[in-house]
């Protein structure tokens, strides 16, 4: 079985629908729904926003349902110039750009526990999502950083901050929340944006305009990475 986690229903819902056999479980405040999907057994949540919400859902996946690698897909802002709205952007690694105990001499972006900055995704499954991506006509696809806060990116200054940090492709609310719980259970894991907004002073504007065309890239990403492995 693999898991499949968005924030939000536009995220997930064409995937949910086309899942067929579907079963339902809730688990806390989170909903699974499992069965086939494109040839796969798989199981599908939507987390909410924010790291919090992501890793405790992560975690009750793993735990329930014991998949054998988990998939973090949605929308997130671009996390520098040459990403665009309408990109996609597969995971190298994740980072929380939130995390700062700098003043006592660790480096920014620092996990405690882990003692990781960048938080490895699996190299195999981030080989097959940039297959996938490619076979997207018209889709432009960045592999790299992809940099998770909570917070709702809305400053090119902030973004520029957070680039020059870590080198970001992609800034958004959840991934790197989904690692670090994959990671501390031995998990595979990766993740996957669409480009939503340019993560700016437009972001308000652009985010609502775009979210629906960037949550169906990733979707078609994910359908075309589970046929394959059919």
């Amino acid at each position: 079985m693999i898991g499949l986690i968005g924030a939000m229903n536009v995220e997930v819902e064409n995937l949910i629908a086309h899942m067929t056999d579907r079963q339902e479980k809730t688990v806390g405040m989170d909903t699974f729904v499992s069965g086939c999907l494109f040839g796969q057994e798989a199981v599908l949540a939507v987390c909410g926003p924010g790291k919090i919400n992501a890793a405790l859902c992560t975690q009750s996946m793993i735990v329930n349902y014991h998949p054998q690698w988990i998939l973090n897909l949605g929308v997130a802002g671009a996390g520098e110039e040459g990403v665009s709205i309408g990109d996609m952007v597969v995971a190298e690694c994740a980072v929380q750009h939130d995390c700062d105990t700098s003043p006592i001499g660790d480096p920014v972006g620092l996990v405690s526990k882990i003692n990781l900055v960048q938080i490895p995704c699996d190299k195999q499954l981030h080989d097959a999502l940039m297959a996938a991506c490619a076979a997207v006509e018209g889709v432009k696809t960045h592999s790299g950083v992809i940099a998770t806060g909570d917070q709702f990116i809305h400053s090119g200054e902030k973004r520029r901050a957070i680039h020059e940090l870590f080198g970001s492709k992609a800034v958004e609310m959840e991934g790197g929340a989904v690692a670090h719980a994959c990671y501390m259970n031995g998990v595979p894991c990766g993740v996957l944006r669409s480009i939503s907004d340019q993560a700016d002073g437009r972001s308000d504007m652009d985010y609502p305009a775009f979210v629906k065309l960037a949550a169906s890239h990733s979707e078609q990403v994910v359908e075309n990475l589970l046929r394959a492995m059919a």
